[in-house]
């Protein structure tokens, strides 16, 4: 951590999540939301208040992983401790949340802006992003923005197999082959 910013750093980490009476704290709310262990969804949290420090003082666009995402949503949702609390005592600042516009250069740059956030993160904190959660961005914009809500008690979730489509093309060919003469019309 660069010593410029312990002051912010410090107040970043200090500051509470949870609702003063609350009954659940923000890192059950996280975990039960997206059936993370309270661990994970801890460890996440953190990564989120890396993700503030960030979005303050480096001077560039900083673009979340999808996990840290999550967290900044569940915490916007609770406005009072967001625009009054964090952004104005913690921050000094308000920090928005703009979805990208979209479309091919608009994804170009989320990506590259991904990877500055990702170099920045490394240059601050003097070490690398955890892959658990800040995932390489091919990740980050591959698979990752495949992600649906989905009601558990409605659907079952079955993880895909993962295909290897030449071992398959293989198999296919090879029973193909052995059955080549059968089905076929004979005049």
């Amino acid at each position: 951590m660069l010593p410029d910013y312990a002051e912010l750093h410090r107040r970043i980490q200090t500051f509470n999540f949870d609702h003063v009476n609350g009954q659940v704290t923000f890192t059950q709310h996280l975990a039960r939301e997206h059936h993370w262990t309270k661990d994970y969804a801890g460890r996440v949290i953190g990564e989120y208040r890396k993700f503030l420090l960030l979005a303050t003082v480096v001077g560039h666009k900083v673009v979340p992983s999808d996990q840290v995402d999550q967290a900044w949503h569940l915490h916007l949702l609770n406005s009072r401790s967001y625009w009054q609390d964090l952004c104005p005592k913690v921050l000094g600042k308000d920090l928005h949340h703009r979805p990208s516009p979209g479309g091919k250069i608009e994804q170009a740059v989320h990506l590259q802006d991904y990877n500055q956030t990702l170099d920045s993160y490394e240059r601050i904190f003097g070490q690398k992003a955890p892959d658990n959660i800040w995932p390489p961005a091919e990740i980050r914009f591959g698979r990752d923005i495949s992600f649906v809500r989905v009601n558990c008690r409605d659907y079952w979730m079955i993880k895909k197999p993962i295909i290897n489509w030449r071992y398959l093309f293989c198999i296919v060919t090879t029973i193909k082959h052995s059955f080549g003469g059968v089905g076929k019309c004979k005049p």
